[in-house]
């Protein structure tokens, strides 16, 4: 961790220079993150556990990550960004164990020292559309400025695509609401991604005030939540849609998106792994090019007062063929509320409280039944229900708009889906988060 710290104080001593050099705010984009979180997990009893089940003993883990967002305005319209990354720690159980992982800042990597990796590298050009234009505050990835109030927009690069879909605006990211990977996005969406969360990608965007459209096309790693991507894309890919409509309830801000996701990689099928071995079977071993993937989410936040916004999602995928990707979810539900402490004079302050309910296919439960292994689940035998999660935060500004500490209690039932190891389990998590 020292490492990382380190690392993470250069950063900052160059994002520092480049904000008050106002000779180069107009044309450069300088931010940094960091981000540290600690979570213990209380032990609790099971009548069983396997390779992949979430560890039953009381265990702790720190994780963290720096990022420096750095970008230039090319020409008119274009710019360029670029996102090198440090990560180190675990999660819980090797994020192992649970389909809504507990801690969005950690990856399935064995190795916990700290690691520096180009995160995002990306070009991305405007079409205006529109001569009335817009404020935009500058942000990560973001110049900042005046924009069309519509356009189009090309990007092209190394990103992540959850940067661009599913922006939901009260559950979205890990480093400053709901930690749980299925509060992060729609549990059920298997979002293309290596081990890290990145990949090379092409996003068309149509932006307008009421509605925007979206398509992206990304690549697939060559094995289930793999670090090497597969470049033949003739043999895999991924397609992501979304639809957002933009509207006011009693002139309070909302917003609905309607994503849909065709994946094509060379998975494995539950189905015929059981017929091949129905005892321990192994579904790498029916690894197929040109199996598919699909399915949509639904996501909707609304602003209820100045102060108090809700959101709610549903998300759901076919779940014939593998997990490639994100997690071991095949059906979810979410929703939850998050408010500011304005009312209590501490404006900068957020409290969230969500629930989440995921479930997986038929064909996956059997597997797992019969003693099958995912890349995040496998206890040796299932006894199914749905695993449910419930989570609350409190995010305390220690310095507005820049550095925060907060508290958050996870209360997960049935871990992995399973009722002979019900739990509950208790993860209780501090998190501190820097940005400039």
């Amino acid at each position: 961790m020292r490492y990382a710290f380190l690392i993470f104080a250069i950063i900052l001593s160059c994002g520092v220079y480049a904000q008050r050099d106002t000779t180069l705010k107009n044309r450069f984009s300088i931010h940094v993150q960091a981000t540290v979180i600690y979570q213990y997990k209380s032990g609790f009893s099971a009548k069983y556990s396997g390779d992949n089940s979430l560890i039953t003993a009381d265990e702790s883990h720190v994780s963290v990550t720096s990022t420096l967002f750095a970008g230039a305005k090319l020409w008119k319209g274009a710019v360029v960004f670029i996102n090198p990354e440090i990560a180190g720690g675990s999660g819980l159980s090797q994020v192992l164990g649970v389909g809504a992982a507990p801690n969005g800042e950690t990856f399935r990597i064995g190795d916990p020292s700290p690691k520096i990796y180009m995160a995002r590298l990306f070009y991305q050009q405007r079409f205006a559309l529109s001569i009335n234009k817009a404020w935009k505050e500058p942000d990560f990835n973001e110049m900042g400025g005046y924009y069309p109030e519509k356009y189009i927009a090309l990007t092209v690069g190394k990103l992540s695509i959850a940067d661009f879909f599913d922006d939901n605006e009260f559950s979205h990211d890990a480093r400053t609401q709901f930690m749980s990977w299925a509060l992060m996005d729609n549990g059920a969406w298997d979002y293309p991604a290596d081990t890290r969360g990145y990949t090379p990608s092409i996003v068309l965007e149509y932006i307008s005030p009421s509605f925007e459209l979206r398509y992206g096309f990304s690549l697939e790693p060559l094995t289930a939540n793999g670090r090497n991507m597969n470049w033949n894309i003739t043999e895999a890919g991924s397609h992501s849609f979304e639809y957002t409509r933009r509207h006011k309830i009693n002139t309070r801000n909302g917003s609905i998106r309607l994503l849909g996701f065709l994946t094509v990689a060379n998975m494995g099928n539950y189905k015929r792994s059981i017929e091949l071995s129905p005892v321990n079977p192994d579904i790498e071993q029916t690894r197929v090019t040109g199996r598919t993937k699909f399915g949509f989410g639904i996501s909707a936040d609304q602003y209820l007062a100045d102060d108090l916004g809700c959101f709610l999602r549903l998300s759901w995928n076919d779940g014939n063929n593998e997990t490639w990707t994100f997690t071991e979810i095949d059906r979810s539900l979410s929703g939850g509320l998050t408010v500011t402490g304005k009312r209590w004079h501490r404006s900068d302050d957020n409290v969230g409280i969500a629930y989440v309910i995921s479930g997986i296919s038929k064909p996956h439960r059997n597997y797992l039944m019969a003693g099958g292994k995912g890349f995040m689940l496998g206890d040796g035998n299932l006894n199914y229900t749905n695993e449910q999660l419930m989570e609350l935060y409190y995010s305390f500004a220690l310095r507005k708009k820049s550095i925060y500490l907060s508290g958050a209690y996870q209360l997960i039932i049935n871990p992995a889906y399973n009722k002979d190891r019900h739990g509950p389990v208790n993860v209780f998590s501090v998190r501190f988060h820097a940005r400039i």
